[in-house]
């Protein structure tokens, strides 16, 4: 059976909420998912404090969260090689993540730099990376589409994606940035890519209305992909896309939907409890 990786994402959460998130809310949140048994949470970013304040404390959020009795792996988000200097000297996290959009014009609101510039940052990152024994996750924004009228087809990926195998990225994560994808989109993407690109592992970043939830997951998941991201209560979006924050899939759906179609992975159910019952408090208006 598929071995799922669920991809807990506070960061996406908290980066665009309103309200002031204390950096004790923060480190408590984060260490009640840690003991959850995600495979990965995405917990903070390396970015400009200017651009999103809301994690300006990441690494002071790092130096206190309690790692010492899980098996879950850190994530932060980078836009540029000097987020990532600083992101490679910690120890504690495994994963950096980089923002490749497939839409131009995103990618230059969201790191401010061309696509080839993006791609040489990528390089320069992934370099980094292998030096300090940390592994790049690439996400590839508006990855169905976008608001700008920047030209789109599903061909696109492919064409992104080899540059990047090239450069020896071994995840890639196709990011519904503002919740434009239909199902078969999902599907004839990932149906292209998976058997095309064997070396990669291939997940979903998506941001969807409830509607469309389940029918999204259901495709991702159909075709093959076993690299799921989310955020409990499905708080977030991303702020830099300048549309209203769609929300994430939310981690619960992602859960119950492989319970019932899939192995999922084991987690502790009562720090799950515990975790929401912390978003809930946090995540409010």
């Amino acid at each position: 059976m598929p071995n799922y990786h669920i991809i807990e994402c506070p960061r996406d959460a908290m980066q665009g909420w309103p309200q002031h998130i204390p950096t004790a809310s923060k480190v408590a949140y984060i260490n009640a998912l840690l003991q959850v048994g995600f495979h990965t949470i995405d917990f903070g970013s390396f970015v400009s404090a200017k651009a999103i304040p809301q994690l300006a404390d990441t690494a002071l959020v790092l130096q206190q969260l309690t790692l010492q009795h899980t098996t879950t792996k850190l994530l932060a988000i980078v836009a540029n090689t000097r987020g990532a200097q600083d992101a490679v000297q910690k120890s504690a996290i495994s994963y950096l993540g980089y923002p490749l959009s497939v839409s131009p014009t995103f990618q230059q609101r969201n790191t401010n730099s061309t696509i080839p510039q993006a791609l040489s940052t990528i390089a320069a990152i992934q370099e980094l990376c292998v030096l300090h024994g940390k592994l790049l996750v690439v996400y590839l924004s508006m990855a169905f589409g976008n608001p700008y009228g920047d030209a789109y087809n599903a061909d696109l990926l492919q064409a992104y994606t080899a540059p990047l195998q090239a450069l020896g990225i071994s995840i890639i994560s196709l990011a519904d940035t503002v919740g434009v994808a239909t199902p078969t989109q999902i599907s004839t993407a990932l149906n292209a890519l998976i058997p095309a690109y064997p070396t990669i592992q291939f997940g979903v970043h998506l941001h969807t209305t409830p509607q469309y939830k389940q029918a999204k997951l259901q495709a991702a998941i159909a075709s093959g992909c076993t690299r799921i991201d989310g955020a409990l209560g499905g708080i977030g979006g991303c702020p830099m896309a300048t549309t209203e924050l769609v929300g994430n899939m939310d981690t619960n759906d992602i859960i119950n939907h492989l319970a019932q179609c899939a192995t999922p992975p084991t987690l502790n159910l009562t720090a799950l409890a515990q975790a929401n019952a912390l978003a809930q408090s946090i995540f409010t208006s």
